[in-house]
């Protein structure tokens, strides 16, 4: 997939939470396997990370915990859509994905390309 402009995925979470509501076994469907067993989102983060840009030179990945601060965009984004953590943006936009998986993520990304 070629892309004519950066797309930024954003994973919002807490530090100590979990990349998604399943748990990490080995039948685990989200495509990582470099951050199993740990269920941690920071962990899964570098993971996806590491996956998404060598498939998708053009994709940046930034991770936003919500330890400290909740920023105001968040804050409209939970009261518009409730969505589950961890909370998924591709270009700003809710990604209703609510874990990490390469291969939900991949489905949106070549979505917002055709």
């Amino acid at each position: 997939m070629a892309m004519a402009e950066t797309t930024e995925i954003e994973i919002i979470g807490f530090s100590d939470g979990t990349c998604g509501p399943f748990p990490c076994d080995e039948t685990r469907t989200c495509g990582l396997t470099e951050c199993a067993p740990s269920e941690n989102l920071v962990t899964a983060f570098a993971a996806l990370k590491t996956e998404l840009q060598a498939r998708y030179p053009d994709v940046t990945l930034k991770l936003t915990l919500l330890d400290d601060e909740v920023p105001p965009y968040v804050i409209k984004i939970v009261e518009e859509h409730q969505p589950p953590l961890p909370i998924v943006l591709i270009n700003g936009t809710l990604a209703p994905v609510g874990r990490i998986s390469v291969p939900l993520i991949t489905e949106h990304l070549e979505r917002r390309t055709r």
